[in-house]
C-alpha cells in the first residue's frame, strides 16, 4: 500500500474569464493549471507562493470548496474529486481545514462550545450532549486554552487564541489530514511562532499529516518536509527545504527567498 495519503494528478481549477468586448469569447482564468503532487502520510508538504498563485484554491479544491475542472484527487487510493457533496461527507471527517483569518472563520454569535460541537453533531450524531461538552473541553486543553472558555464568544479572544480555537475545531472529528491555509499570516510574528509550534506538537502527538499553505518561505521551510513553489496556477519548482533554500533553480523562487527578512 502506498505511503501517500493524498495524491493529486493534473489538478486544474478554471473560472470563466471576462472578455474586453461583448462579441469576444473570453479565455478562462486558470486559477490552478495541471498540477501534480503527493502528500505522504505523517509528513508536511508546504505549498508556497504569492497572492494569486493558486495555492489556496488548490487546498479548497481538495475539500470541495472550489470546483474541479480537470484532474484527480485520490485519498488513500480512492478517487474523491468527483464525489458529490453528500458522498464526500464521510471524507470530511478525514480531511479538515484551518482557515487563514481567525476573525472571520468563527461564527461571532456562537459561543465556543457551539462552534466546537457543530462538527461533532454532524459526524457523530449518536454522541450525547454531555459527551460532546467533555470532548470540547478536551479540545480546548489540547490547544492550550482552559476549558472554562467554552462559554465565551469569539470577540473575547485575541487573534492567536481564535486561531487556536480554529485548530481545535479542525481536530474535533479526529482527522488524518489537515489543510492549513495560511494559518499564521494574520497573526503577529511572536504569536506566529507559538501557533506553528503548537501545530508541530499536535502533529507529533496525533500522527497528523499537513498540507501547509503560505506565502512566507521562512515559515514554510520551518514546518515542511517537502516544498512546492506555485506561480500563476502552476508548480514551478519543488524539493526538500534544503534544496529550495540552498539552491533554488527558478528566478521566482529566488525572489520569494529574497523577501524573507534577514536578522
Amino acid at each position: 500500500m502506498s505511503d501517500n495519503l493524498l495524491e493529486i494528478s493534473g489538478l486544474s481549477v478554471h473560472y470563466p474569464g471576462r472578455a474586453a468586448w461583448f462579441f469576444q469569447k473570453a479565455a478562462p482564468k486558470k486559477a490552478v493549471d495541471d498540477i501534480t503532487f503527493v502528500v505522504p502520510k505523517g509528513k508536511t508538504v508546504g505549498l508556497v507562493g504569492e497572492s494569486g498563485s493558486g495555492k489556496t484554491t488548490t487546498g479548497r479544491a481538495i475539500v470541495k470548496l472550489a470546483p474541479l475542472t480537470a484532474g484527480s484527487i485520490r485519498y488513500q487510493g480512492q478517487d474523491i474529486g468527483t464525489l458529490s457533496n453528500a458522498a464526500f461527507l464521510p471524507w470530511r471527517k478525514k480531511i479538515q481545514m484551518i482557515f487563514q483569518d481567525p476573525y472571520n472563520s468563527l461564527n461571532p454569535r456562537a459561543d465556543i462550545l457551539s462552534i466546537l460541537s457543530e462538527p461533532l453533531e454532524i459526524h457523530f450524531p449518536a454522541m450525547t450532549r454531555a459527551d460532546r461538552e467533555a470532548r470540547c473541553a478536551e479540545l480546548l486543553r489540547s490547544v492550550q486554552l482552559p476549558a472554562e472558555h467554552l462559554r465565551r464568544h469569539p470577540h473575547e479572544f485575541s487573534g492567536g487564541q481564535r486561531q487556536r480555537i480554529g485548530i481545535a475545531r479542525a481536530l474535533a472529528v479526529q482527522p488524518e489530514l489537515i489543510i492549513c491555509d495560511e494559518p499564521v499570516s494574520a497573526l503577529d510574528v511572536s504569536v506566529q511562532a507559538e501557533v506553528v509550534n503548537l501545530l508541530q506538537d499536535l502533529q507529533a502527538k496525533l500522527g497528523l499529516t499537513y498540507l501547509f499553505i503560505g506565502h512566507d518561505l521562512a515559515v514554510i521551510e520551518h514546518v515542511s518536509d517537502h516544498i512546492l513553489v506555485m506561480s500563476q496556477g502552476r508548480v514551478v519548482e519543488q524539493g526538500t527545504p534544503a534544496e529550495i533554500l540552498g539552491a533554488p533553480r527558478e528566478a521566482y523562487t529566488r525572489r520569494l527567498l529574497a523577501a524573507v527578512p534577514k536578522f
